[in-house]
């Protein structure tokens, strides 16, 4: 079976998230390795970490799409001295390529935002603060639930929907909620433009004690967690692969799982 290149595969992903729609701070793309082979298989994750890269050799792969960068920040030495450091040594050292599609996944059309939004029912959705020049690409989502919901049900349906454990919320209006917008991850710098499109609820992955104070008798913040807010991601990329690699190897990691526990 003829395996298909790994620049090829990437193409699919950028197709989707060009590099360009990243932000300015990112380090999306290509974070370790040639790319220039043929793909034996891939690991999809959300997180790069040493059982993931473990993983990737057990199966077979030479391939890990993730969608947090390995290489957020600057490595000024690479002595094992750190997991990312132990990471980028054992990936280098057995010829794996590590991608990752991260803010350019989050801003893209049909990326992150857009796949919360299917999954939660929003109708008409858009992008809540386009890039500039355009309005197809931007940061975050807003839209409508096909009818009127009662805050605290409209929570609880959240928490099924995402199978959460728990769920951080602001003080609950008094009046139904309708006009949903959103963010994964950490979105919290949304919250203003949320506001200003009259949002009766923001939905993100991380937020600041502040944030609650600040939306109270504005709007309804719901935090379900970084993880669970992009955990999605590798959802976006299987579906990606096989639309165009039907035969391909994709595996979700089945060792990533979220860092955060709850008691």
């Amino acid at each position: 079976m003829l395996m298909p290149q790994i620049t090829d595969i990437l193409a699919e992903i950028e197709r989707l998230a060009p590099l360009s729609l990243q932000e300015e701070y990112d380090n999306a793309g290509v974070q370790a390795g040639n790319v220039h082979q043929s793909a034996t298989g891939a690991i999809l994750c959300l997180d790069v970490t040493e059982a993931v890269i473990d993983e990737a050799l057990a199966k077979g792969c030479n391939l890990i799409i993730s969608h947090h960068p390995l290489l957020f920040k600057p490595i000024k030495s690479l002595t094992g001295a750190t997991s990312e450091e132990r990471c980028l040594i054992k990936a280098c050292r057995h010829n794996l390529v590590i991608y990752a599609a991260h803010t350019n996944l989050d801003n893209a059309k049909d990326g992150v935002n857009y796949h919360l939004a299917d999954i939660i029912g929003l109708q008409s959705p858009r992008i809540l603060s386009p890039q500039l020049a355009r309005t197809d690409a931007g940061s975050g989502i807003i839209g409508e639930l096909p009818a009127e919901t009662d805050p605290a049900a409209f929570l609880l349906h959240l928490k099924e929907l995402f199978a959460l454990s728990s769920l951080r919320h602001s003080l609950l209006p008094r009046k139904p909620v309708k006009k949903i917008a959103l963010c994964g991850g950490s979105g919290a710098f949304l919250i203003k433009e949320a506001i200003s499109q009259d949002a009766d609820v923001f939905i993100t992955g991380e937020a600041k004690y502040n944030d609650f104070y600040d939306v109270e008798n504005i709007l309804l913040l719901a935090v379900i967690g970084h993880y669970e807010s992009e955990v999605c991601t590798k959802d976006i990329f299987y579906s990606i692969l096989k639309q165009k690699f039907p035969t391909f190897a994709a595996h979700f990691s089945n060792v990533q799982v979220n860092p955060v526990k709850y008691l």
